[in-house]
């Protein structure tokens, strides 16, 4: 049995490796809007959102790979009820930032793990970031320093480099930020016997 992540995610492909984890990557191939739109149009939370988006992801994998352990994993950011994707372009990420400032979101970051096309194990984690209070000239200096980086998450940002100057107050587990409950996934880990205990 092969461990594959469903991800083409550098930074989730980095944090497994960090843990000294060997693995597959075998990104999914699922079109995340077309899942998302009957289950917005149901009204589903974006918690729920964020796991349905992890688990097809890891049965799309699963389904080609029946006999491998397979990680799939998802993000979403939510704010005042409503759910954000990645920002399409500059622009967006800039009006996307505006609105944050000086205000609290949250970070739904979903794991699971499927065999034989079939979740075995999900998990969920929120985290909350309050962004400081700053003006369109500092989203500005912001988003030209970062460039293009910023449109490869929900948030426009990266915490784990420049964006980290964007808050003044974070709660909540690191990993679930950079979009993989990573502690939750390791103990699973070791109860399928991947890891040793």
């Amino acid at each position: 049995m092969t461990l594959v992540l469903a991800s083409g995610s550098r930074v989730r492909a980095d944090l497994l490796h960090n843990a000294g984890l060997t693995f597959d990557i075998d990104p999914a191939q699922v079109d995340e809007r077309a899942v998302e739109a009957p289950l917005l149009e149901a009204g589903f939370c974006p918690e729920d959102l964020a796991t349905v988006l992890a688990e097809a992801k890891a049965q799309d994998v699963s389904e080609r790979r029946p006999d491998d352990l397979v990680i799939g994993a998802d993000q979403i950011l939510a704010y005042e009820g409503e759910r954000y994707t990645k920002p399409d372009n500059m622009e967006a990420a800039r009006r996307q930032l505006i609105e944050f400032s000086g205000k609290t979101h949250e970070l739904l970051s979903a794991v699971v793990i499927a065999k034989n096309g079939e979740t075995v194990w999900r998990h969920l984690s929120v985290a909350r970031l309050t962004m400081r209070s700053f003006g369109p000239e500092f989203v500005g200096r912001y988003l030209a320093a970062v460039g293009d980086v910023a449109l490869t998450s929900v948030g426009a940002y990266q915490l784990e480099s420049r964006g980290i100057q964007l808050f003044e107050k974070i709660e909540g587990d690191y990993f679930t930020i950079l979009g993989l409950p990573l502690l939750p996934l390791l103990e699973e880990l070791r109860n399928q016997e991947v890891l040793d205990r």
